[in-house]
């Protein structure tokens, strides 16, 4: 499958970096006696978000600090819809108030993107170097799932860890969205490399873990 070229000279130096500790983990297990470059493609997703957890932490914060403020904000701008600026100028005081900026989650996304971006350039066409590119189930991971399971589990994944996010009083648009993202991720997957589409399962499954784990510490912390 040909490598989808439009930015992948952008995330180069990135790509590169991510093939050769690829590599490296390849060997690893072939240290541990269990060589497979299924089981390094999730080491690798692993260590990443491990790498990026105080970005993710404080984008999850952000989020839920905004969640906090919905009804509040909902509040203002019933009362000042006539008026956008005198709305705009109390919703500032009220993030300045309670700490709180609608911005801050936006930074950590940006920081990780490239990161995400160079495994995807990394993963779309590796070249598995005449290992034995099965792992489970799949029968290669350089070629699609043809058993579907994985473009169905990428599906499944990104639909919880969307739901883990999303308020309680999502607006319809949310909804709709929550809906078809996941049905497109998962179709996508049906012709992405399996290599690819288990990042993207594995990442899923750590983030959906980390959101758990940040958000049992902030309840914790609220008591």
């Amino acid at each position: 499958m040909e490598e989808p070229g439009i930015f992948s000279g952008i995330f180069a130096p990135i790509e590169y970096l991510m093939n050769a500790v690829l590599t490296a983990l390849y060997s690893l297990t072939e240290i541990v006696g269990m060589p497979s470059y299924g089981l390094a493609i999730i080491l690798l997703t692993i260590l990443i978000k491990i790498l990026v957890y105080p970005l993710t932490k404080k984008q999850l914060q952000s989020m839920k600090a905004m969640q906090r403020l919905q009804p509040q904000m909902k509040k203002l701008q019933e009362k000042y819809k006539d008026n956008p600026q005198v709305m705009q100028q109390k919703l500032l005081e009220l993030y300045k108030k309670e700490g709180a900026n609608p911005m801050s989650g936006c930074l950590p996304m940006l920081i990780q993107m490239p990161i995400l971006m160079g495994m995807y350039y990394t993963l779309f066409s590796f070249d598995y170097g005449g290992a034995p590119p099965s792992f489970a189930w799949l029968p290669s991971l350089s070629e699609p799932d043809p058993t579907y399971a994985l473009p169905f589990l990428s599906a499944a994944t990104t639909f919880l860890q969307q739901k883990m996010m999303s308020p309680d009083d999502q607006n319809q648009q949310m909804k709709v969205m929550m809906i078809v993202m996941p049905i497109f991720i998962g179709w996508i997957s049906l012709q992405f490399p399996a290599g690819l589409v288990l990042y993207w399962v594995t990442m899923n499954v750590v983030q959906i873990v980390q959101q758990w784990w940040t958000n049992r510490q902030d309840d914790k912390e609220a008591v």
